[in-house]
């Protein structure tokens, strides 16, 4: 089969939860995180929150401790090394970070796996504090996008991505980000929303401004055997969007 850019969201797309709210609930911060919230962008929030645990005497390898308790699904675990090994090029775009999202894939054995990860940068400070910064900074000038939030935009990234390579783009997520990146994606290229999830609601809405074929996806392991069935060049249901059933 050609090769192709395989892409996935990290929260609820390759994993079944949100790794930031993870960190949040099992480390004892939803109170001040919830307080927090409505005057704080997500971002700078949780850069808030990781200087909340080290106030509180939180190490950082408590926090990877904390992240290595993440569920990872087996089935994704066999399809993302299957899809390696076939030659597909592996890539993640998130908004996480990327300390939560390198301590995840390397617990897995997965690391190797992706050949970029975008994401938020993110350091351990002289005082040894994990400070998580935004993508693109805010402060300084926006991105322009009114669909993403202010510190990163999906879909510049999967122009990036893209540059002027005619490689087929299969795109995995499930938030209303990934939209962006969608609308992004040319003729040819597939897009997996995650049903009942933001990405496939706005898809719903707005089918006619789609390119992309869509194949939709429930559960993990409905996203890890349409994968293997896509590596494996087997006859499989990629429906065009304007001649979907």
């Amino acid at each position: 089969m050609e090769k192709s850019m395989l892409v996935f969201d990290f929260d609820k797309t390759l994993i079944d939860c949100d790794s930031d709210n993870w960190v949040v609930e099992k480390l004892g911060l939803i109170d001040i995180f919830t307080q927090l919230l409505p005057t704080t962008p997500w971002n700078s929030l949780m850069d808030r929150m990781m200087m909340e645990l080290h106030s509180r005497n939180y190490t950082i390898q408590d926090i990877a401790d904390c992240l290595k308790q993440i569920p990872f699904n087996p089935t994704i675990i066999s399809a993302i090394k299957a899809a390696h090994a076939s030659g597909c090029d592996l890539r993640i775009v998130s908004d996480a970070n990327v300390f939560f999202i390198k301590t995840i894939l390397e617990h897995y054995g997965l690391m190797d796996c992706f050949s970029e990860i975008k994401t938020n940068p993110s350091y351990v400070d002289d005082q040894g504090r994990l400070r998580i910064l935004p993508y693109h900074d805010f402060n300084i000038s926006s991105h322009g996008c009114t669909i993403c939030p202010p510190n990163m935009c999906k879909g510049a990234m999967i122009e990036k991505m893209r540059g002027g390579s005619k490689m087929k783009i299969v795109y995995v997520g499930d938030g209303s980000p990934d939209y962006c990146a969608t609308l992004k994606l040319q003729k040819g290229d597939i897009v997996m929303p995650r049903i009942n999830f933001p990405l496939w609601d706005s898809i719903q809405t707005n089918k006619h401004l789609v390119m992309a074929n869509i194949e939709e996806w429930e559960e993990q392991e409905d996203l890890a055997a349409k994968l293997l069935n896509f590596i494996q060049d087997k006859p499989h249901p990629w429906i065009p969007i304007h001649c979907k059933l």
